[in-house]
């Protein structure tokens, strides 16, 4: 496990560029947006600033949520608040920002032409008659191009949590690094013109909680779901994250009261996939609906030399056009005579040159395409891209030996390739975040949706983006379909129903992914609407079982949604040394009865190995079989004890830096020891704590006690409760 800078971690951002919309999205270059966090009532603490600080102006109070306060003013004005006692912490903008891959498109060549691009569009997952009419969906984001000719008819409202104005609308060029994030996330929901999205009636309020660049600070993302609850919104999407794998992050906190208070809220998983334990924060909330991406089905190109029957396996370039050849081509090796490779496809070889330079070459000297042979044993993916001079041929890597056995070939006599093509089914996206949660072991994503080259709207036109990110809107607008649907449902029925009904995705081999990679499943919004059968929390997490012999039993509800009475019976699990399951027998429930069932699980710890097992249970009904997900942690597990190693200035103060961690475990020792980034040499201690909990933590150091600045690489040191010892490793600027 890492160590990273946290808070907002989006699947984000390309540059782009587009007019100023609406009125003025910023304030003036004299003032500046904060938000507060208080002790004590916000109200009151509104009145004696009005009174006191008459330069500074309260914009918002949030009370529902957690408590703080929205101010302007200008700096020298808001630093004067810093002593205030009531005030606990402050929350500026803060710049955290990732990329996703993206690709530009043509909307209209790629309907007419469907297989010229894997590319995935929303309205694909919506084979209902229903369109999301009269639902509000609020988007939490980088904000909404709500002029956009797919938005403008769906666009209803939302507030700028950075700014601290009504106007939503997305980064332009004029203010910092463009966005386009927001308006993608919500065309997937609700576009509604040349493109449409999974519920095209839907209702959108946009809520822009990160700024330039797709930055934001927890407490603006908490101020934003405030402000959509109490503009009684029916689903908000979250398609944001940070990297602490905890429940009791202050988002997924003030996620579970929006749930509470009757909102349906949908996050995604995270994607810092593949590995175990990579799910972060809000998506570790126990009520939310977290979100995995899949990859929709594909046809991966190969290339196949029929007089030897063998098979060369392509990994195409960024930035490269598709490898989708239509006639047979004799491949010859760049040397950089033109006549070499006219007609023909290049094979050039790794080395110091630029990917782009190398395919430029071929390109140039007349080739229909490019390999790139490694000069390492493994596989890699490069890039060709380059904005003032694409590539304009398919250009692919192929392995060392690949390209060993080619030279040889082609020293003989020509070589003919063709090009064929795999078919791969619907599975896990690679970058999707797997759980579990640490502290309390749920299994996450609960459920998974298309998540991989989704094309939607963004400002000026339209993209194909990939990540969670893309995959939590699918299931927002799902869930849009169902409450349009099934108007007497509540969000505890239309959340189960997605689940009971998901699709399980399996393996080349034909086994069950895990549940930790998949959850219930894929999304199928049509078998959900019409499901005979609610399982209510469906995925099963009997926790960290640390005694020699211990019995868990977790309580299921089973609703009959039909009119006439189904009996449901559970599979035996065949016997597992150490595992004893104790399960209901066959029971039969009445029209529209639920029943609350208990499934017992003891657990004789010895003959297990430790760390996680998890599991398929099988139930039937009249009509259908089920699969429940199972967890349990035995005796211990390679999770991450430390994250979210946060170190920077304190707003409105230049003497000062706050730092935060949070821990998932409690430690007889903490230390923090920084080195050199370049040369890796020890510097200094920057950080010493003994007997710590588990949990958040936040302090401050002044300015003078930190050192000289710079670019540092931060070993962080755990010695645990049972005397063993874990480390991370973080990056630090010190500015």
């Amino acid at each position: 496990m890492r160590f990273i800078y946290c808070l907002i971690l989006i699947s984000l951002l390309i540059m782009w560029s587009h007019p100023t919309f609406g009125h003025a999205q910023s304030q003036s270059a004299d003032t500046e947006a904060i938000i507060i966090e208080v002790e004590g009532d916000p109200n009151k603490h509104q009145s004696y600033i009005q009174k006191h600080h008459p330069f500074v102006e309260v914009v918002q109070t949030f009370n529902m949520l957690f408590n703080g306060l929205a101010l302007k003013g200008e700096p020298e004005k808001l630093a004067k608040l810093t002593s205030l006692d009531f005030i606990k912490a402050i929350h500026p903008v803060r710049t955290y920002k990732a990329l996703a891959h993206d690709e530009s498109i043509d909307l209209s060549s790629f309907v007419s032409e469907p297989d010229v691009a894997p590319l995935t569009l929303p309205a694909m997952l919506n084979k209902t008659p229903y369109t999301g009419k009269g639902v509000k969906v609020g988007v939490i984001d980088t904000g909404i191009d709500y002029n956009h000719p797919d938005l403008v008819a769906n666009y209803r409202g939302g507030y700028d949590l950075v700014d601290l104005d009504d106007d939503p609308m997305e980064t332009d060029a004029t203010q910092g690094m463009p966005t386009i994030h927001g308006t993608h996330v919500s065309g997937i929901i609700a576009a509604n013109g040349e493109m449409k999205g999974i519920a095209p009636d839907a209702d959108i309020y946009a809520y822009r909680a990160l700024g330039p660049g797709g930055s934001g600070s927890s407490v603006q993302v908490i101020a934003a779901l405030e402000r959509a609850v109490q503009d009684d919104v029916d689903i908000i999407n979250l398609s944001l994250g940070n990297a602490v794998n905890g429940p009791d992050y202050p988002t997924s906190i003030a996620v579970n009261r929006a749930i509470d208070r009757g909102v349906a809220v949908v996050i995604a998983n995270g994607n810092d996939g593949p590995d175990d334990w990579s799910v972060g924060s809000p998506a570790t909330s126990p009520k939310a609906f977290a979100v995995g991406a899949t990859q929709m089905p594909q046809r991966i190109p190969y290339l196949y030399a029929p007089k030897h029957d063998r098979q060369i396996s392509l990994t195409p370039m960024l930035g490269a056009e598709p490898w989708d050849l239509e006639k047979d081509y004799p491949i010859a090796e760049c040397t950089g005579e033109e006549e070499a490779v006219v007609g023909k496809i290049a094979l050039l070889q790794r080395g110091d040159t630029p990917f782009h330079t190398l395919a430029k070459q071929a390109e140039n000297n007349g080739a229909v395409a490019a390999l790139i042979v490694n000069n390492e044993d493994e596989s890699f993916q490069g890039s060709v891209e380059h904005e003032s001079d694409p590539v304009t041929i398919p250009v692919a890597s192929i392995s060392k030996a690949d390209g060993k056995w080619l030279l040889e070939n082609m020293a003989d006599e020509p070589t003919i390739l063709e090009t064929a093509y795999h078919t791969k089914d619907t599975t896990i996206a690679e970058f999707s975040s797997r759980g579990p949660v640490t502290m309390n072991w749920d299994i996450k994503p609960d459920i998974t949706a298309p998540g991989s080259d989704i094309v939607s709207t963004v400002p000026g036109g339209y993209q194909a983006l990939q990540g969670t990110s893309m995959a939590a809107p699918h299931v927002a607008g799902a869930i849009a379909l169902l409450k349009e649907a099934r108007p007497d449902w509540t969000n505890e029925q239309i959340v189960g129903a997605l689940k009971t009904t998901a699709q399980l995705l399996k393996n080349e081999e034909g086994d069950l992914l895990e549940p930790i990679t998949q959850g219930m499943g894929t999304i199928r919004p049509a078998k959900a609407v019409h499901t005979n059968t609610i399982i209510h929390n469906p995925l099963l997490s009997y926790g960290k079982i640390d005694s020699y012999r211990q019995t868990k039993t977790i309580d299921i509800t089973i609703e009959n949604t039909t009119n006439t009475p189904q009996t449901y019976t559970f599979d035996v699990p065949k016997k597992t040394p150490g595992l004893s399951w104790h399960l209901p027998q066959s029971f039969t429930l009445k029209a529209k009865e639920r029943k609350t069932v208990p499934l017992a699980l003891a657990i004789t710890t010895q003959p297990l190995d430790k760390g996680i097992h998890q599991g398929w249970l099988t139930l039937r009904d009249d009509r259908n079989t089920y699969r429940l997900p199972y967890l349990f942690i035995n005796k211990a597990a390679d999770y991450p004890k430390a994250m979210g190693l946060e170190f920077s200035l304190k707003p409105l103060a230049d003497d000062t830096y706050v730092y935060q961690f949070y821990l998932t475990e409690s430690v007889k020792r903490i230390d923090v020891h920084l080195y050199d980034a370049d040369t890796l040499i020890y510097d200094r201690s920057l950080l010493h704590f003994k007997d710590v909990a588990s949990g958040m933590h936040e302090g401050e150091l002044p300015k003078a006690d930190i050192g000289e600045p710079g670019i540092y690489k931060a070993l962080i040191t755990l010695e645990l409760d049972d005397g063993t010892y874990a480390s991370e490793e973080s990056i630090i600027h010190i500015e």
